[in-house]
């Protein structure tokens, strides 16, 4: 598994909701495995948020234990899975077989809704009671949310290792980040969302956090491929919250890119896999869920950083990390996250968050 941590010596929840926008009618990107024309019933759909890049690799070794079935995973936004799902699920049309999203909270609401259907097995029984919800949702991957730096243009004492560190570094008036630090967009973003949510409910530096950011015209996009190439460029010398898998996988190959466990606590993500109530090829969807919970599954998602074991020890050609352990904080599968799920809680958070970041 991949290790992470970033200390001196080696550098080393929640809600979206009901209010997201429409889905677009085209996914933003396709790829398949199996055979061309296969029927329906020899074929399971997937829509998952996360990047074909890195989700590739699961894929292709499930089709080869699979030869006969056709996989066909759709790359879609956070809100855009939620959308489609919770009309599917209405209407009984144009749904998936299998939703993977990083959006805890709206894969919860579905299930909740009576849009999900139960699955048991060895693989989902062995999971941590923090990432299995009622045997209708199974967290997948493990992933740290993380600050990334560009290491050539940051001094080593101006790595910000914690919270409390980046407050400071923002803090002097005429700071050199200001303009050239960046985050999710929280209107834009379910996982961006779900993140800055936690933070509220988890830090006691919130508030001061995001005037700092504020202050420093931190800049809000959408993407952490978008944001960490920004970084690696020289854009952004820093970017706060983003999905430690992403960060990682391109550390690995990118000595300009530092990576960032905040040592006063590190939220930790994993991916969400439901099975749509009126899946039209349930079975295999729960094959794949189970691969993906064993050993080879595991092991082939840790290869593309999609499990991320924070320890003492670098990633072998990932030279830019560091690593101290800090205070991991799993974003529970729990009706908590529902709480977050309500238009008037969303609008004053939004509201807070825009008075800071203007």
């Amino acid at each position: 598994m991949k290790s992470l941590f970033l200390a001196a010596g080696m550098v080393g929840a929640l809600m979206l909701a009901f209010i997201v926008p429409a889905a677009t009618e085209a996914q933003d990107a396709v790829i398949a495995f199996g055979p061309k024309n296969a029927s329906r019933i020899n074929t399971v759909l997937i829509r998952g948020s996360t990047d074909i890049g890195a989700f590739a690799p699961i894929l292709k070794h499930f089709s080869e234990r699979v030869p006969d079935l056709k996989i066909t995973y759709e790359e879609r936004s956070t809100n855009d899975i939620y959308r489609l799902a919770e009309d599917a699920c209405k209407t009984g049309k144009g749904g998936a077989d299998l939703l993977i999203s990083s959006s805890i909270d709206q894969q919860i609401k579905l299930v909740n809704d009576g849009c999900a259907q139960a699955h048991s097995s060895p693989g989902t029984e062995a999971l941590p009671a923090w990432s299995n919800w009622r045997n209708e949702v199974f967290g997948l991957t493990y992933e740290p949310a993380v600050m990334v730096y560009n290491r050539q243009l940051l001094a080593s004492d101006e790595v910000p290792l914690s919270r409390f560190d980046l407050i400071d570094l923002l803090r002097p008036a005429g700071n050199r980040f200001i303009g050239r630090i960046a985050t999710y967009d929280i209107e834009e973003s379910g996982l961006g969302y779900l993140f800055a949510f936690a933070d509220s409910q988890q830090a006691t530096t919130f508030g001061r956090l995001i005037e700092a950011l504020g202050r420093s015209k931190v800049v809000a996009t959408c993407c952490s491929a978008e944001i960490i190439d920004a970084v690696a460029e020289g854009k952004y010398l820093i970017a706060y919250n983003l999905l430690g898998s992403y960060a990682l996988a391109r550390a690995a190959r990118d000595k300009r890119i530092g990576v960032i466990a905040p040592t006063d606590y590190t939220l930790i993500l994993s991916r969400a896999a439901l099975v749509p109530k009126r899946a039209a090829n349930p079975d295999a969807a729960k094959q794949f869920i189970d691969f993906a919970l064993s050993e080879a599954g595991r092991s082939i998602l840790s290869d593309a950083s999609l499990i991320v074991s924070l320890g003492n020890t670098m990633n072998q050609g990932a030279q830019n990390l560091h690593a101290t352990p800090p205070n991991l904080r799993p974003i529970a599968f729990t009706p908590a996250l529902l709480v977050g799920l309500d238009r008037q809680k969303r609008k004053l958070f939004v509201r807070r968050w825009h008075a800071s970041i203007k």
